[in-house]
């Protein structure tokens, strides 16, 4: 082995995985909301689905498993992001999902990084788990993000109800 093998280094995000209860609601989400591509899924034994940018070579990068480990002591799958506060995706088409969220009833709240060109979205899947959806604000067509009071993102404050979330299928 070389020197350079031995090096230890994170070289990217392999995927992330998201425990849901109901796995059609997220996997309409995923797929007709975020704009996913259903990727091959082993076996597992249990109901579950990989997610991956619909892209030739797109890798998987969303786990999305119901049943089996995804439930808790009490038999469902917890809700919220627990100690992971969000997953950022880097995305392009910002007002693209706009109109998907609004298309699909999504609550969504909108950021323009400091001193920087970057456009954020932060929308919430079915099972709670916050999304930032990240742009080159340089690239992109139209206004941008909408920072009135009503729109604008504030780190650290939650506008996931699931009451209200709509039931996506």
């Amino acid at each position: 082995m070389t020197e350079a093998q031995d090096t230890p280094l994170v070289a990217g995000l392999f995927h992330i995985a998201v425990k849901t209860s109901d796995l059609s609601a997220t996997l309409a989400f995923y797929k007709g909301v975020m704009g996913l591509a259903e990727a091959k899924r082993p076996d597992f034994g249990y109901p579950g689905a990989w997610l991956a940018v619909p892209l030739p070579g797109g890798q998987a990068l969303m786990h999305i498993y119901a049943g089996g480990p995804a439930l808790g002591p009490s038999g469902t799958a917890p809700v919220g992001t627990a100690a992971i506060d969000h997953v950022s995706l880097a995305c392009r088409g910002y007002h693209g999902f706009v109109a998907r969220f609004r298309e699909a009833g999504l609550d969504w709240r909108e950021f323009l990084v400091p001193g920087t060109t970057l456009w954020q979205l932060f929308v919430y899947d079915p099972s709670g788990v916050q999304l930032e959806l990240t742009f080159d604000g340089g690239t992109e067509a139209g206004s941008p993000p909408d920072m009135s009071e009503s729109r604008r993102y504030v780190a650290g404050t939650s506008f996931f109800d699931p009451a209200t979330y709509p039931k996506l299928s």
